[in-house]
């Protein structure tokens, strides 16, 4: 009787996002932002970074006028533009607004819910809905989840964000290594390969239930928690207990629990040139920079980003 409520996306869904994503920005109501990438790869792993200079500049989010009113919500009531799809009975699909990887878009609860709460079956089959549609037309899609303070967390809707993978690919053709990147999470189910910082991953089938892949969900954030917190209780519902990210892949989940949005670098006279911090994108294998001063320090030393990377989680 379960499978009765499994969402299911539309089975055009590629194309939903590409024809919203290419009519919002010729329009003006999505933002674009290329970027330059290279790929390192500090103890063997292949590590995408980009740099978009413009995404420094992009506007903020409208203020209220109203010193005790509430913040500005994008996906509360989200415009027509920026709508792609309604996904019954709970979610619908939205346009990120301002996207540095093409068709970039997110799965967002109807109903107004914390991002810092523990996911619910309804949230988690939602995403899986998305990645299977993705999946029959042929492509792959990576879904990530930021909750709490040190996860990249910009909005306290609950959505996750969605990244068709091909699109991930954009450019790496034309770079060194660019034919070694593909998503990190599909390879931690099997081992961590040398990351520098903790994760917990498991391997996924597409014969899974909805109570199933929550009970896997679940299965890695208790032990995410439990390795930040050692002692007490894990509720399976209410308010996460840590920072952590989830990645989500037609074959994979992984959760990466966070003690810092990002970590500081240095050039080679010792002086701070800025902060990288780090989303969900980081299971799958991709940093941004906004800043020359980083993207040309992390370049001429992978190592640093090693550095970097040691700095967002637990040791592993």
């Amino acid at each position: 009787m379960a499978d009765m409520f499994r969402p299911v996306a539309p089975p055009n869904l590629p194309d939903l996002v590409k024809a919203a994503f290419d009519k919002a920005r010729v329009n003006g109501d999505v933002s674009y932002y290329p970027t330059q990438v290279a790929v390192l790869t500090p103890r063997s792993i292949p590590f995408q970074l980009r740099f978009s200079p413009a995404l420094a500049h992009k506007p903020e989010a409208p203020k209220t006028k109203e010193p005790n009113a509430k913040p500005f919500n994008p996906f509360e009531n989200p415009s027509p533009a920026m709508l792609v799809a309604d996904l019954p009975p709970s979610h619908r699909l939205v346009l990120n607004k301002f996207a540095v990887v093409p068709e970039h878009f997110i799965l967002v609860t109807r109903d107004v819910k914390p991002q810092t709460h523990v996911l619910e079956k309804s949230d988690i089959a939602a995403a899986f809905a998305c990645i299977e549609a993705y999946r029959t037309d042929g492509r792959e899609l990576f879904a990530f989840f930021n909750s709490g303070p040190h996860s990249g967390a910009s909005q306290s809707h609950r959505h996750l964000q969605l990244l068709p993978v091909e699109c991930m690919k954009d450019g790496l053709e034309d770079v060194e290594n660019g034919g070694q990147w593909n998503v990190l999470a599909d390879r931690l189910a099997e081992s961590e390969q040398g990351l520098p910082f903790k994760v917990f991953a498991t391997s996924t089938r597409p014969d899974m239930s909805p109570e199933e892949r929550h009970g896997a969900y679940l299965d890695l954030y208790r032990h995410a928690v439990s390795s930040v917190l050692p002692h007490g209780e894990v509720p399976s519902e209410g308010e996460a207990r840590i920072s952590y990210n989830l990645a989500i892949t037609s074959s994979s989940m992984a959760l990466c629990p966070r003690t810092a949005e990002g970590t500081m670098i240095k050039n080679k006279s010792g002086e701070d040139i800025g902060v990288v911090s780090l989303n969900g994108t980081v299971l799958a294998g991709t940093a941004l920079v906004k800043n020359e001063a980083e993207w040309d320090a992390l370049r001429d030393n992978s190592d640093m980003l090693l550095d970097v990377l040691k700095g967002i989680g637990l040791s592993p």
